[in-house]
């Protein structure tokens, strides 16, 4: 091998210096010649390629094809490349490497291939001796039990790079007939590559190999998209990563007419579809919620990622194994369909839909095991977490909420409302706490993602026409801004809403008469000092604990509500609430399934887990943050009159107090338990069983949500205040 070195070293130094391109030429044959040679004068068929100069001579071929090109003008093809195309050594080539001949010769003939894709710089695809041996070369590659995998990986890649380049040249890998139908062919007969083996020693005429051909016959042999989609598979993890990038570099291509060509005429959405099916199916029915709540992603380019093909009966394939590449497969489907062109990532959007979300996931959610409930919802709410592309949230959305925009009515039920909606909704009040505490999660994370159907079906169509407010009341009527400063004239005259039950912070929008003319700032201001109120100073434990305050919520209220107001700029809500119909006051208000199902959640405070307590208060919170006029009104304003019949998240909490009075008069010590439990939820104490354990927790979940709405009230000051901001600003 060291003599073959000093002569490649000697070859291309000689490059440099010789002239006429004819000796270019000779050199080429005569390397060429010296391949062929080979297999008429040998007589050991077991010798591997590596110890023949076979590899050293096809590297020779590649540098003098490299070197007369860049001694060439744009437009003209050099002699050796003329050669190379007219005597189909391409074809012959693929010959040689199907058959194996000498043993290892299907590697070099993969190396060779990419070299010449990766370094010819002039659009060759086209040509019909370079398309149709590689057409071929691909349906040698993705076989089973494979020794060249890294080989084809390879090759394909710098085939997908070629296209990206020249988009148009996909038909002719695709084998695509003129009309733009599929032929999924073999384009060329073992005799014609036969025959162009037996012709490297003697040229003879053939037709013009600068001239692009139509795409060949048809018949049904593999195509580039199922070799990569089987590379895809490999246990090889750079395999299946550079497989993956090669999927990418072709799905990218900005050109519509291609995008719909691989939506449209290729299966490669339904494979990357079933590709996640048959992940999402190997992660174990076993696994528990709590290994999903704060899943981190993982990347589809990061080393594991790809590493697609544990199965279940390896031994070494474990939970979190399973786990991760299908969610690395989902981020790889997300990024494709977040970089391709619309008719591409729609195409593949909707191929998700229907064969994984509505296919497999719908039943596993609708089935009777409440252990099988729960672990998909887990994981559809890790789902909804991690998808970024919007044509995939869209679908997302439109698999768990329908497309229902009309006002619900309390008898609404499947088939006349959305099945899995129904459904979801309902576990959040499920008799099983895990299943009620997973699905609730999963609507809060549904809450955070940038889709406006998401707040349209759960809560705004229900609160459109305003007719959870009493018609005639508030602002619809004269006098209304002096009416409510009377209303809040009287709510301090209420030992129930004394300024005394301030502290420290909680006093920080205590307001002057004067300031109070301020309408606007005078609603928030006394929402806030409601909400702060509204506990009994015997239930609350703020006091008791240091750094409890209710300014302790501004900071995350005030990023909360920078990230809904980014997310909804685009959205077209109104600044202001609506005018209320005068028709309104003969329309029933039902405030929809999905808050109907918190409230009921909320009201139950005093009884609930205390897990549970802290997600439905978390959902409430995250809605109560948008700013929405019909949802901040709705949710934060404690003075608006209600309809009848109709209940707001202030009127719940008042009630849930009005229990908790009762109740406290038969806790002897009550409030001395509080703290205690309050120390210990802060493991300031040791855990220890206190009786009344439930209620108390609950008691302490009421105090800071209060506080936390209170927070969120304040952040929505309008800009004009918002230098009482500037002590929170991060």
């Amino acid at each position: 091998m060291d003599v073959l070195n000093k002569l490649t070293t000697l070859f291309q130094q000689a490059l440099e210096t010789r002239e006429p391109s004819i000796n270019l030429l000779d050199s080429f044959i005569d390397h060429w010649k010296g391949i062929t040679n080979y297999y008429i004068e040998t007589t050991d068929e077991s010798r591997p390629v590596k110890q023949t100069d076979i590899p050293w001579r096809l590297k020779q071929m590649l540098d003098i094809l490299v070197y007369e090109e860049k001694q060439q003008e744009v437009e003209e093809t050099g002699a050796c490349m003329e050669y190379l195309l007219q005597h189909k050594i391409l074809e012959t080539l693929c010959t040689l490497g199907k058959a194996q001949y000498p043993p290892g010769m299907s590697q070099q003939v993969l190396v060779f291939f990419s070299k010449v894709l990766a370094q010819i710089q002039k659009p060759v695809l086209h040509l019909i001796n370079v398309h149709r041996p590689i057409q071929k070369l691909i349906r040698l590659c993705g076989l089973p039990n494979s020794n060249t995998e890294k080989e084809e990986a390879q090759f394909m890649f710098f085939v997908c790079s070629r296209v990206k380049k020249d988009p148009y040249v996909l038909n002719y890998i695709l084998e695509t007939a003129k009309d733009g139908n599929p032929q999924r062919s073999s384009s060329v007969s073992e005799d014609s590559t036969e025959e162009s083996f037996s012709e490297v020693s003697s040229p003879a005429s053939s037709p013009s190999p600068s001239t692009p051909s139509s795409p060949p016959q048809n018949s049904s042999q593999p195509d580039i998209i199922d070799i990569l989609t089987q590379l895809m598979k490999s246990q090889k993890s750079r395999v299946a990563l550079r497989a993956m990038e090669s999927v990418m570099l072709l799905t990218s291509i900005a050109q519509e007419d291609t995008a719909k060509l691989l939506a449209e005429e290729t299966p490669l959405c339904a494979l990357l579809s079933q590709r996640l099916c048959e992940l999402y199916c190997t992660i174990p029915t076993t696994l528990h919620p709590a290994d999903l709540h704060s899943y981190p992603l993982k990347k589809w380019k990061t080393p594991s990622a790809p590493d697609c093909s544990a199965t279940e009966e390896s031994p070494s394939s474990s939970a979190q194994e399973h786990i991760d590449n299908f969610f690395s497969w989902l981020d790889y489907c997300d990024e494709i369909i977040k970089e391709a062109p619309m008719v591409f990532a729609v195409t593949l959007a909707k191929a998700i839909h229907q064969q994984w979300l509505t296919g497999i996931v719908q039943p596993q959610l609708l089935q009777m095991s409440e252990a099988g409930v729960l672990v998909h919802t887990a994981l559809l709410s890790c789902t909804v977490r991690h998808i970024h592309s919007s044509a995939l949230l869209q679908e997302l959305v439109h698999f768990l909420l329908g497309n229902d925009t009309h006002h619900e009515q309390q008898t609404d039920t499947p088939p006349h409302t959305h099945l899995l909606r129904f459904h979801l909704i309902e576990h959040c009040d499920h008799i099983s706490d895990e299943i009620s505490i997973t699905t609730l999660r999963m609507f809060e994370e549904l809450l955070k993602r940038p889709d406006r159907n998401i707040l349209n079906s759960l809560v705004l169509r229900n609160l459109e026409g305003r007719s959870y407010r009493l018609p005639g009341s508030g602002e619809d009527r004269p006098g209304a801004e002096c009416d409510a400063l009377e209303e809040s004239d009287e709510l301090e005259e209420d030992p129930f809403f004394t300024d005394s039950e301030f502290s420290g912070s909680e006093s920080l929008l205590s307001l002057s008469r004067d300031e109070r003319r301020s309408s606007t700032r005078t609603q928030i201001a006394e929402t806030v000092n409601s909400f702060l109120c509204l506990v009994p100073q015997e239930a609350k434990t703020t006091q008791h604990v240091q750094g409890a305050g209710y300014d302790t919520y501004v900071h995350d209220a005030l990023k909360s509500l920078k990230e809904c107001t980014a997310v909804s700029l685009e959205w077209g809500w109104p600044d202001n609430p609506k005018p209320i119909d005068a028709h309104s006051s003969s329309v029933h208000f039902y405030e929809g399934h999905f808050l109907k199902v918190l409230f009921d959640r909320a009201s139950r405070i005093l009884e609930q887990p205390y897990e549970l307590n802290l997600q439905v208060t978390s959902v409430l919170s995250r809605l109560a943050v948008f700013p929405h006029p019909h949802l901040h009104e709705y949710l934060l304003d404690p003075y608006i009159n209600l309809s009848p019949g109709a209940r707001s998240l202030f009127s719940t909490l008042v009630r849930v107090i009005g229990e908790l009075m009762q109740r406290i008069q038969h806790i002897p010590n009550f409030t001395q338990r509080l703290i205690l439990v309050r120390r210990q939820l802060m493991g300031l104490e040791e855990e220890t069983l206190v009786d009344h354990a439930t209620l108390l927790k609950g008691v302490i979940v009421l105090e800071e949500f209060c506080k936390e709405l209170a927070a969120i009230a304040f952040v929505k000051l309008p800009m004009g205040d918002q230098e009482h901001l500037a002590a929170f600003s991060p």
